[in-house]
């Protein structure tokens, strides 16, 4: 971990910019040229991993994919540009390029409504819900969305993370703007920690920190948070065996009713499909921590611990890339990008999201305190001030508390265009 106490030569540029309270704040400093190889590699690792495990998507429910059906990486398999783990985020991301990052929650429900590619689970119900005139945070709260539980935002929090390197608030505070579209409690808490990991790949290679990190961001009774701290604990006692810790998983998060609930994904053993936000977020985790730093075994661990068998092996990708940075990951996973190639229903290919990143990275450093600096060479470097984390509050979409009743007015509805048809 890099951290800079600000002293003198640094304070007189915080000081500069009207906060004299600043001048000895402690800060993480990122070189703006690393922070962009890292998001790239994050882009990158996701597109990887939902490409590599695309194939085996909820073929293998309740048990472990055997290696030889995991298939065999081919450079082309990177051009992911129609997944909604990944297009899915990149309307939020036209959100907060269009409207900055104080728009409101009802704006980014909007623009979602508005959304052409198709969506399932508790992205669908929550935008059926939004093109029905029931409001974020409604639209995903479990009286109208019997999904919340559900693993969508996790599946598309990465760009939270990627334009918020070392800003867990940051995470936390766009997962309530956007998670809220759709998910509610351990569904929501499962988008949070996944951009708090990417937060902190920025800085941190160690895989347990990481994931520590993450943990950070949401409520620590959350039942959510209960599934990462026994796998974190489960690695310990079987640090070579994944197998055995999967075990361990399903035994307590997919087959234990007290864990499972009822909403979408029921209690259930061999055979039964579940794509609960914690059960996945557990081999997301399962990835990152015996892939040992390793991009194929990072990708082929969450692959094959089954269910959302793409999405999990997308976010231990992205999040390990992260670590590793564009420029040395190794080429098989970026000869055959197509740079041209557009993410579905979005304006965005690969060049052109780097840069919206880039503009949103810089945007939610200053408005977080931070600033852009230069290093002894005259390059830009991020000065970015460590504060404490604040999670979202405790919520358990099985005892949910009261709807928020919030609707859509007249001329609202009259923006969203779009009818659900998928």
């Amino acid at each position: 971990m890099r951290k800079l106490l600000l002293l003198m030569v640094l304070g007189f540029t915080f000081a500069a910019l009207g906060s004299a309270a600043h001048a000895m704040r402690e800060v993480r400093v990122l070189p703006v040229k690393e922070y962009v190889d890292k998001m790239k590699g994050g882009w990158i690792g996701q597109m990887a991993g939902v490409g590599w495990g695309g194939p085996t998507e909820f073929r293998w429910t309740g048990k472990i994919i055997p290696e030889p059906n995991v298939p065999n990486w081919r450079p082309e398999m990177i051009n992911q540009f129609n997944q909604d783990d990944i297009y899915v985020e990149m309307t939020f991301l036209r959100t907060l390029e269009q409207y900055g990052l104080d728009c409101s929650i009802r704006q980014a429900g909007i623009d979602f409504a508005n959304s052409g590619y198709p969506l399932w689970h508790a992205n669908k119900a929550g935008r059926d819900n939004l093109r029905k005139g029931i409001a974020p945070p409604d639209s995903g709260h479990p009286q109208f969305n019997k999904h919340a539980d559900d693993i969508d935002y996790q599946i598309e929090a990465d760009y939270a993370g990627l334009i918020a390197p070392g800003l867990p608030n940051v995470v936390i505070e766009l997962g309530e703007k956007f998670g809220r579209l759709m998910n509610y409690g351990d569904g929501l808490y499962g988008g949070q920690f996944v951009g708090g990991m990417y937060a902190e790949a920025f800085f941190e290679s160690d895989m347990e920190r990481i994931v520590r990190a993450g943990l950070a961001c949401i409520p620590q009774n959350s039942q959510y948070a209960e599934c990462i701290r026994d796998v974190l604990a489960w690695y310990k006692q079987n640090p070579d065996d994944w197998q055995k810790t999967w075990d361990l998983v399903e035994k307590k998060y997919h087959q234990d009713p007290k864990y499972t609930h009822g909403l979408c994904s029921g209690p259930g053993g061999k055979d039964a499909f579940s794509i609960d936000a914690k059960l996945n977020g557990a081999y997301i985790v399962l990835g990152l921590l015996y892939g040992k730093g390793d991009p194929d075994k990072t990708i082929t661990i969450s692959t094959r611990c089954g269910q959302d068998s793409d999405c999990n092996p997308a976010n231990s990708g992205g999040i390990l890339f992260t670590t590793i940075g564009y420029e040395k990951l190794p080429d098989k996973f970026k000869s055959a990008l197509n740079p041209e190639g557009k993410f579905s229903h979005t304006p965005y290919n690969f060049p052109t999201l780097v840069k919206v990143c880039e503009k949103l990275v810089r945007e939610a450093i200053k408005r977080s305190g931070g600033a852009v600096m230069k290093d002894a060479a005259g390059q830009d470097v991020f000065a970015i001030p460590i504060a404490q984390i604040h999670p979202s509050k405790l919520e358990r979409s099985w005892e949910p508390g009261p709807p928020a009743n919030s609707r859509f007015t007249q001329d609202e509805m009259a923006k969203i265009t779009a009818q659900s048809k998928d």
